[in-house]
């Protein structure tokens, strides 16, 4: 038997035995750790956005930003607030260890009361890619172009932003074994460009292709991923359709990649989809 037809009757047999299952069993899903949303906000313009020249004499994770900057900040936050609007709403901050994403939560933060935020928590492992330390602007610059050779490059990025993600699915399902609806539960996530599309990228399992493709958001521009249920108890994230467009991304890049697998987009688009309140 050629490989290929191996693999053709797995899949069928496969098929039967789901097939047989879901006819006579009431299938047991796992709890929902998922939350109403997530959504993930670069930070405000730098001082390094504006003057490359900056890195020469203030450390990358000291770059402030700059007055428009700040001005874009308090923007997201009503922006932010416009979003998460429900009367329950509950949120939890991540955010880099950098300055310029810190001071930009410091812009978010007075949008929302203390009762309705569970945590602001600091994750060094969302900060900006490192391109090492120089003392004149054009190393800078070259170093911004080849940053394989003088600090990271784009898939050590991926593989610490990777690691993020299952702290924050332990987070969450913590939250959720502690009584918390998660349907309340929105999750913001202040971080840089790169490290912004390489969580995308990591979430929705894209090609290497599609995230080439793909562009940083603007300066506090918010990428949200919505929760979406269907009639068979299945939930999944899924990115806002103007998100996706803005960063120059495929209709295929905004559900999770086990999701077109198995065809549930086809399922999906249904009556069953999650509707805020």
């Amino acid at each position: 038997m050629s490989r290929r037809m191996f693999f053709v009757r797995h899949l069928q047999a496969r098929h039967r035995l789901f097939s047989s299952a879901s006819n006579n069993f009431e299938f047991i899903h796992k709890p929902d750790f998922r939350p109403r949303r997530i959504i993930l906000l670069r930070h405000g313009e730098s001082l390094g956005n504006a003057d490359e020249s900056a890195y020469v004499t203030t450390a990358d994770w000291r770059i402030p930003l700059t007055k428009l900057g700040k001005e874009q900040a308090a923007e997201a936050g009503k922006c932010l607030r416009e979003k998460i609007r429900e009367e329950d709403a509950k949120v939890i901050f991540y955010h880099s260890p950098y300055l310029r994403t810190k001071q930009t939560l410091d812009e978010l933060l007075p949008y929302f009361s203390d009762s309705e935020i569970l945590s602001c928590l600091e994750e060094p492992r969302i900060c900006e890619q490192q391109i090492g330390n120089f003392q004149n602007v054009q190393q800078v610059l070259d170093a911004k172009k080849e940053r394989s050779k003088f600090g990271e490059a784009g898939l050590d990025v991926y593989a610490r932003v990777s690691s993020y993600i299952p702290t924050l699915v332990r987070d969450l399902d913590r939250y959720r074994r502690s009584g918390i609806d998660m349907d309340n539960v929105n999750v913001v996530i202040v971080t840089h460009g790169l490290a912004l599309r390489l969580f995308l990228m990591r979430w929705f399992q894209w090609s290497v292709e599609c995230f080439e493709e793909s562009q940083n958001p603007g300066n506090c521009q918010l990428v949200t991923m919505n929760k979406r249920k269907d009639n068979e108890g299945h939930s999944w994230m899924e990115l806002e359709e103007n998100d996706r467009r803005a960063l120059c991304l495929s209709d295929a890049c905004a559900v999770p990649r086990n999701l077109r697998l198995h065809r549930m987009d086809s399922v999906c688009g249904m009556k069953g989809d999650f509707k805020p309140r």
